[in-house]
């Protein structure tokens, strides 16, 4: 069992940045990725990091604006949002998974954290 807490999320205008956080109990290493969730929407895959961190994969519409990154030491990883745009705006929910692959896909996720809301004001 990994339990998952988000934080950094909030109300930012559009052009802006935040970053999200996502802290795992625990000493094991898994592969973990952020999704999100609008009102009305189904649950997307955002970004996702392997668990040595090499391998990094971003959904379309935020590659370029958003970075996934991980640290080893607190095992933490972190969604950096820049250039946010009012259709970010959503819950965004951390994942943990043994491997990338699985992390991927939103109905093989074994571990979710509870999310954190993003809001992008016009």
């Amino acid at each position: 069992q990994v339990q998952l807490v988000e934080s950094g999320g909030g109300l930012v205008q559009a052009g802006g940045s935040l970053r999200l956080s996502c802290a795992a109990s625990g000493r094991r290493v898994y592969a973990m990725a952020w999704f999100r969730q609008a009102p009305g929407k189904e649950r997307e895959f955002v970004a996702a990091i392997s668990s040595g961190g090499s391998t990094k994969n971003y959904a379309d519409s935020v590659k370029g604006r958003f970075t996934i990154s991980r640290s080893s030491a607190n095992n933490t990883v972190y969604l950096q949002l820049n250039s946010l745009k009012p259709e970010d705006t959503a819950v965004y929910y951390c994942a943990a998974d043994p491997t990338i692959t699985q992390v991927m896909s939103v109905g093989r996720v074994d571990y979710w954290g509870q999310g954190t809301q993003v809001t992008v004001s016009s």
